[in-house]
Order: structure tokens, then sequence, then C-alpha cells
């Protein structure tokens, strides 16, 4: 079981929506967080279960970033608006940074997250499970 954030900018959130509908039946099963408006918008038209955090500007960011750091996620799927300036766009690089960091596969365009999701539906995120089996301090 994957943990896997959604984060969409206003104008990509439709996007978003559309793109988790089209693939719920992958999401199904796995540990699913967001940013407020992004996860009630998703939980509004499909049947996964997703945990919600503050809105981005609100810190929702920082929160999944937090969860970066931790190691606490496997995958972010960001639909970033490049066209349009956040004014929350520190927290935004620190959470793209914070992926590099910790070698966190981060989708931030729709043909990104394609490939991540497909690669997900044919098991190749294996290699997660394995970093988390044999973390110091894990029980086998």
């Amino acid at each position: 079981m994957l943990k896997i954030a959604f984060i969409a900018h206003d104008r990509k959130k439709d996007e978003m929506v559309n793109f988790v509908t089209a693939y719920e039946h992958v999401f199904v099963g796995h540990q699913l967080y967001s940013t407020g408006t992004t996860g009630q918008r998703i939980m509004e038209v499909t049947k996964l279960s997703i945990h919600r955090y503050m809105s981005g500007p609100l810190g929702g960011d920082q929160q999944i970033g937090s969860m970066v750091a931790m190691d606490e996620l496997d995958l972010i799927i960001f639909l970033r608006d490049p066209l349009m300036a956040q004014p929350h766009e520190p927290d935004i690089t620190a959470l793209l940074r914070l992926c590099d960091v910790y070698g966190i596969p981060v989708a931030t365009n729709i043909a990104t997250a394609e490939i991540l999701v497909k690669a997900i539906d044919r098991g190749d995120f294996a290699w997660r499970e394995l970093v988390h089996k044999y973390k110091p301090g894990v029980d086998e």
C-alpha cells in the first residue's frame, strides 16, 4: 500500500478531479492525502477516502511537506499552474525541494502523473516497500 498525496492549484482542480476519476481503480487500496479543496472535490465524484489537510495557502503544502520529511509519503501528484503567481510560492518551492532531498517522486503535470500512475498499476513502486522494510529500527 502506497501513501499518495494530491495537490492542485485552483485552475488545475478540474484536471485533477478528472485524472483521479479516470484512475480511481489504481488509487483504491492506497492511503490518500490531499490539501483541502482538492481532496473535497475528488471525494465528491469518487468513492475514494482521502485524508484532507488545510488548503495549500493556509499551510496544507507545509503539512504534506512534513510527511515527506518524516518519510511518510511515497508519491505526490501536484498539478501546478505555472502561468499564475501563487502567494505561497515559498511553500511550494520548499515542498518540491523536500521531494528532491528525500527521493519522493512528484508529478507536476498530467503527463508525468499518468506515467507514475501506470507504474503503480504495474507494481513498479515495490522499491518503496523495501526502503520501509529495511529502515533502521523497523522490526521484520
